[in-house]
């Protein structure tokens, strides 16, 4: 399923990067073979927006977050299996909907002034009973309802209800019970696939209530986990700074506490050339994705690169991780499969990747789901490519022949990302222009507004993109799921932002998420991804490689297909054994 590539770079990048900061920290020696310190410096292109967990939806807060909070279970760095976490043990019953935890002993949350004494206390089974029906209360800051306990845990959707009402049942979550002060139990209304998947996502994570009484909505930056990192400072737009939890709670195999590193630092330089230049300086230990339009120069020619023993690591993964756009099925211009089917046959998704990302990714010739999944058989999906004469014939079938009486539209698109997101809007507006004589205008926005303006429901076409919350493909399905769109047209679709419905699609889908047997649950998957693509649900356009540049000093720290980040156990290794 995962391919990793190790590179070396190439001599233009040395050039100009010797002296730097790259030697800036102080290690100490741990047990064994690894250091404790440093700070880890790493870049986002887009601010964050919010760091609650329940109201974590998009990658940059996701990152940051990771840090500082933990749930009953995680994934691995390097393969993403189930690991425990907070739970040391767990068990489920023969059908897999009665599931047991065994909550860890002695772990604290972190240090904070929402307790008495400014200590943090241990937590309890009361915690996650306490956490898991604030995700089952509705509430602005909520918005991982939907896709985790909804019409899944037993009495979960009852009390999601009567907090509408304002009136939340003395009970609670009735499928949610705590046995003792270290044993959870949930139980669910019928047998779930990737229940354990979900409990890995943000909105699964535990937080204190004593933190949320005391800072309410201020908990997007005040936060309090129980992860290897703790806040240290906010500055929106510029850094955030996390440093190492003195309490944390775990230790490697020789006795080592965990985390090594002393910090992380997240800085916000939007444009990737401005990225580059950064990490070629020594100011930062990582970049994530290459500035398109220096990808020949980045990487040169390989067999010179070798050569010259150039002192930088770049790991390349397929992701799981789509590049699409979106429709509003709901709008006048998207409400005819035909036309959103014309838009899917009228652009040229291999010029995109060859010509913009210069390789960066691979055509969205199959649906939502991206070509990485171990045993999802994309090949058996009839897809897309261009085909201008099919695109005219579905217009026209529309009642828009040579694009006559379409209305102008307005393609959405967020800033960030360097020019890659702008750069591929132009292509799809002038292809559409020129193959369906369809105009359209493209209007750039901030990353907080433009994710605003396609939930609501404003936006009518726009750039989107998903990377996996947990590796299985109704990670990705989920986001056509019809259950997830309102009833209400004006109230926000966090999930489902297309709107798309179609009962085909959602009862294929939702067998397969109670199909416990691996083989027929894919096969129901792909059904489904099929019924989305023929009715033109989304307009997929690539699907991502991911390319990471490291410093040599950064170890533990493997490439996975989700690009998930775990900073426990990555450690600096003295510069002096590297650098000559």
């Amino acid at each position: 399923m995962k391919k990793v590539i190790y590179l070396l770079l190439v001599a233009v990048i040395i050039s100009s990067c010797g002296g730097g900061n790259d030697s800036s920290y102080e290690t100490r020696k741990a047990k064994g073979t690894v250091y404790y310190g440093g700070v880890f410096r790493m870049n986002e292109v887009e601010d964050f927006r919010n760091l609650f967990p329940l109201s974590v939806t998009e990658v940059t807060s996701d990152r940051i977050t990771k840090q500082i909070y933990e749930g009953l279970i995680k994934q691995s760095q390097d393969e993403l299996t189930i690991l425990p976490s907070l739970a040391e043990q767990l068990e489920f019953n023969p059908d897999a909907t009665v599931w047991t935890f065994y909550i860890r002993k002695g772990v604290k949350f972190q240090d904070d002034a929402c307790f008495p004494d400014g200590k943090g206390r241990e937590i309890t089974a009361k915690d996650f009973k306490y956490c898991f029906e604030q995700l089952c209360t509705s509430s602005p800051e909520n918005q991982h309802f939907g896709n985790t306990f909804k019409d899944r845990v037993i009495g979960a959707n009852e009390y999601f209800q009567s907090t509408i009402l304002k009136k939340p049942l003395k009970a609670g979550v009735t499928g949610i019970k705590v046995l003792n002060d270290y044993t959870l139990q949930i139980s669910l209304l019928q047998p779930f696939s990737g229940f354990l998947n979900i409990l890995s996502t943000p909105g699964c994570w535990v937080f204190p209530k004593e933190a949320v009484e005391k800072y309410g909505v201020d908990m997007r930056t005040k936060c309090v986990g129980t992860g290897p990192f703790q806040v240290k400072s906010v500055k929106e737009g510029e850094a955030v700074v996390l440093e190492r939890n003195p309490n944390y709670w775990d230790y490697d195999d020789v006795g080592n506490q965990l985390p090594y590193l002393d910090a992380i630092k997240f800085s916000f330089i939007k444009e990737k050339k401005s990225e580059f230049l950064e990490f070629k300086r020594g100011n930062l230990d990582m970049i994530f994705r290459l500035p398109v339009e220096m990808i020949s120069e980045i990487l040169g020619d390989l067999s010179h690169a070798k050569e010259t023993n150039a002192p930088f690591e770049m790991q390349v993964v397929p992701a799981m991780s789509i590049f699409y756009y979106g429709f509003q099925h709901q709008s006048e211009a998207f409400k005819k499969k035909e036309v959103r089917l014309a838009f899917n046959y009228a652009i040229d998704r291999e010029k995109i990747v060859d010509n913009i990302l210069q390789g960066e990714g691979i055509p969205g010739i199959y649906g939502i789901v991206p070509p990485s999944f171990s045993g999802y058989e994309n090949d058996k999906l009839k897809g897309y490519s261009l085909d201008i004469d099919k695109a005219r014939k579905y217009m026209a079938k529309a009642g828009y022949p040579n694009g006559k009486g379409f209305p102008k539209i307005t393609l959405q698109t967020n800033s960030g990302g360097g020019n890659r997101n702008l750069q591929i809007s132009e292509a799809i507006q002038k292809m559409l222009k020129e193959n369906l004589n369809v105009n359209v205008d493209i209007n750039v926005l901030p990353f907080a507004e433009h994710l605003d303006r396609l939930e609501s429901g404003k936006a009518t076409f726009w750039r989107s993109g998903w990377i996996a919350d947990y590796p299985d493909p109704e990670t990705f399905l989920t986001l056509l799921y019809g259950k997830h769109v309102p009833e209400n047209v004006s109230d926000k679709s966090y999930l489902n932002t297309v709107r798309y419905k179609s009962k085909e699609f959602d009862t294929l889908f939702a067998a397969a998420m109670h199909e416990l047997d691996d083989r027929k649950r894919m096969d129901l998957y792909l059904q489904a991804d099929q019924v989305a693509i023929n009715d033109g649900a989304i307009m997929p356009v690539c699907y991502d490689e991911n390319y990471r540049l490291l410093k040599p000093y950064v170890k533990n720290f493997p490439a996975n297909a989700m690009e998930y980040r775990d900073m426990t156990r990555v450690y600096f290794e003295p510069t002096s054994t590297i650098v000559k």
